[in-house]
């Protein structure tokens, strides 16, 4: 336990937005909806992370900083709140008493702590930006702004859309296989099943060899281990790299799911800071 950080990953459960079924506590100004909502919940996540000031002693609730996000590999140093939203999909900081939050619904939200520098990060790592090696290049702006070794990072790999459901297509596959050497560990192949040939298969006796198939083949992407190897490939032990087990696909009673929900859904938030 480090006394000076703040740090979490939010789920869809106990806030006071109505748009989404029941009481759920979106994080993000999505169309669907009320802004008022989101504050509130933005609020109320804070008030639980002990990041909402302190009206006894006369603290201000720290300032959140997010970013637009645009799936890309673009890492943001922050020292104090910015005055128009940024772009990007990393966010890092030494500064004690800026929360740093990162939004997701799917992908990954990834938290990088470096306990001897007191610098922290958070990265939005989807298919895209994991690709382009956000998370690696994280470490690298770390390392660059406060001098962070990468023996010396903890790595928290939030809920997100896991292997057992991340269903992509042939191109996101061949991208990864243009990036990395261990691409064909990080992919499963599963045939799709048909009904009415395993109800009446002498009606699909051809003279096709044995063991051949036209059926089509699903093609899962394990995101969290495609992540992790990117942690282990610039130093970070594996020791310190842990991952929530949870699926946002297979759990929306406890998360939200952009792919799951038909893109009507929250977001949640993952989200680090610093102790003054």
């Amino acid at each position: 336990m480090l006394p000076w950080l703040i740090h979490g990953f939010s789920t869809r459960q106990g806030g006071s937005s109505r748009a989404y079924g029941g009481s759920v506590l979106n994080l993000g100004f999505t169309k669907d909806d009320s802004k008022a909502a989101v504050e509130r919940n933005r609020a109320m996540f804070l008030s639980k992370l002990g990041a909402n000031g302190d009206s006894n002693n006369k603290t201000k609730p720290w300032p959140l900083v997010t970013l637009r996000q645009v799936h890309s590999d673009i890492v943001r140093f922050v020292d104090s709140p910015a005055k128009a939203l940024l772009a990007g999909d990393g966010l890092i900081t030494a500064t004690p008493g800026l929360l740093l939050g990162i939004q997701t619904a799917d992908c990954l939200p990834v938290i990088l702590v470096d306990p001897k520098r007191r610098a922290v990060g958070v990265f939005h790592a989807g298919w895209r930006g994991t690709v382009k090696r956000i998370v690696e290049k994280g470490v690298g702006e770390m390392r660059r702004c406060f001098g962070s070794r990468p023996r010396d990072l903890k790595a928290a790999i939030g809920p997100g859309v896991r292997g057992c459901c991340y269903e992509v297509g042939e191109e996101v596959r061949a991208q990864f296989e243009s990036q990395f050497a261990y691409a064909a560990k990080l992919f499963r192949e599963v045939e799709e099943s048909d009904p009415v040939r395993e109800k009446y298969p002498m009606l699909f006796l051809t003279a096709r060899a044995p063991g051949h198939s036209d059926l089509p083949r699903k093609i899962f992407l394990d995101l969290v281990e495609a992540n992790r190897q990117q942690l282990l490939a610039v130093g970070v032990p594996a020791r310190s790299i842990e991952a929530s087990p949870l699926c946002t696909s297979c759990r929306t009673d406890l998360l939200f799911s952009y792919r799951a929900e038909k893109g009507r859904t929250g977001r949640m938030m993952g989200v680090v800071g610093i102790r003054g």
